[in-house]
């Protein structure tokens, strides 16, 4: 099997952004990537995130105007650091994960207000961190009702595939 770096997607956004093409898809096994330079398209493949299913990538800031809706990292974390991760997280408790490999952010931009602190209410659109990949900025929604009651990832920390980022306690 043949691992997609980040260096080739970002090779891909460069060709597609400089073409005129106005969608490009590419799927396998492990990894698919869409870009669309129509912001209809985007929208019509913009997906919610559960906390529990592998959650859809969706650029709502990257430049040019592109949108990745799912990026899986082709390399598999070892069995025992997904078991592990997975033991870390308590019961009655929903894990909102990593949709990819990428630099976590808290907040916007530097300096910003975080979108979510510990404590705080959340509904399952609420857009509660995001993912950069190569300048391509992932929102994060939480994909559940409830309330955030803890926060594993660094702000600017490096997080894998699938990594859990935020706690969330499920309320009705």
């Amino acid at each position: 099997m043949t691992e997609v770096k980040p260096e080739d997607v970002e090779a891909l956004v460069e060709i597609f952004d400089q073409s005129d093409w106005s969608e490009l898809r590419i799927a396998s096994s492990n990894f698919q990537l869409y870009l669309s330079k129509d912001a209809a398209q985007r929208d019509r493949h913009r997906v919610a995130v559960p906390a529990s299913a592998t959650p859809a990538m969706s650029s709502q800031r990257a430049a040019g105007s592109l949108s990745v809706q799912q990026m899986q990292h082709a390399t598999a974390a070892s069995p025992h650091a997904a078991a592990s991760a997975d033991a870390a997280i308590p019961d009655g408790m929903q894990a909102v994960r990593a949709p990819s490999l990428g630099t976590f952010y808290l907040a916007p931009k530097p300096g910003a207000a975080p979108f979510v602190t510990v404590g705080q209410r959340v509904e399952p659109e609420t857009e509660i961190c995001i993912i950069e990949v190569m300048k391509l900025f992932t929102a994060v929604r939480a994909g559940t009702r409830g309330i955030v009651r803890r926060i594993l990832a660094a702000d600017a920390q490096m997080v894998e595939f699938d990594q859990p980022l935020i706690l969330i306690e499920p309320a009705d």
